[in-house]
């Protein structure tokens, strides 16, 4: 009889903690908002006329910040995000971190690397350092900092520095899953490397986040038919090129 009761009861404590978790996932969902973003390039045919066509829609940043109250706090990752330097390129690219953040760059390649950002956003200069070392910079102002090496030209990162919780990133489909979202009214902001501040200015709106009302939408974006990753170094200076090899003729 024992035996059976403790079935019993082993059974019941199931049902009440998987009903608990139904409504928590249930709940969880409930507060979630959605988005489809979509890049337009816009090139000129030979006829002159413009034509626009789909582009990947990764890396796309949308985040929401509260019109009617104070944004929480963002919590700080315990553990340091991290933008690796490997095969001469940062990875990942693009990291969002919430505002305070530290974010470290370790040295993974077998020479030496320099990290620094002279435009918007967090401005610093971490100087050379050697392979296998690692330096830190704390992100301390809401902003889009963008990152270069100042040996090597083709190495860019971009950080985004957040002072809100409520943000997403796209996926290669362009989706973006933004969780933990009240309801109430949001200022939807949109950040991407290859647009123009004005184009992402422009996307931006209120929106009204509610239980009826958790889909943005598509957020077409338009790409900048001009952008280029070419940068000059830290000096505003052009990059010098490597030197030549050349070997004496016998």
């Amino acid at each position: 009889m024992k035996s059976r009761n403790s079935i019993k009861l082993t059974v019941a404590i199931f049902l009440v903690w998987q009903n608990c978790s139904t409504k928590s996932a249930s709940a969880q969902g409930a507060n979630t908002v959605t988005a489809t973003v979509e890049i337009k390039s816009v090139t000129k045919a030979k006829s002159s006329s413009a034509t626009t066509a789909k582009q990947s829609s990764s890396e796309v940043v949308l985040w929401l910040m509260p019109v009617d109250r104070a944004a929480p706090a963002p919590q700080i990752p315990a553990k340091h995000p991290q933008l690796v330097q490997r095969n001469k390129s940062f990875e990942p690219h693009l990291l969002v971190v919430p505002v305070g953040s530290t974010v470290d760059f370790p040295n993974r390649d077998p020479f030496f690397h320099n990290v620094f950002s002279l435009f918007d956003g967090k401005r610093f200069d971490l100087g050379l350092y050697e392979a296998g070392a690692s330096n830190s910079v704390r992100f301390d102002r809401v902003g889009v900092s963008l990152l270069f090496c100042n040996i090597h030209p083709e190495m860019s990162a971009v950080v985004v520095a957040l002072g809100t919780p409520y943000y997403g990133i796209s996926d290669k489909m362009g989706a973006v899953t933004i969780r933990d979202v009240p309801d109430g009214r949001y200022d939807l902001r949109v950040w991407y490397e290859r647009s123009l501040p004005g184009d992402l200015k422009s996307v931006s709106r209120v929106v009204n986040i509610s239980s009826v009302s958790r889909n943005l939408g598509v957020v077409a974006i338009p790409e900048n038919p001009g952008f280029s990753l070419t940068h000059t170094n830290k000096y505003g200076q052009d990059y010098t090129p490597p030197p030549t090899q050349t070997y004496p003729h016998q």
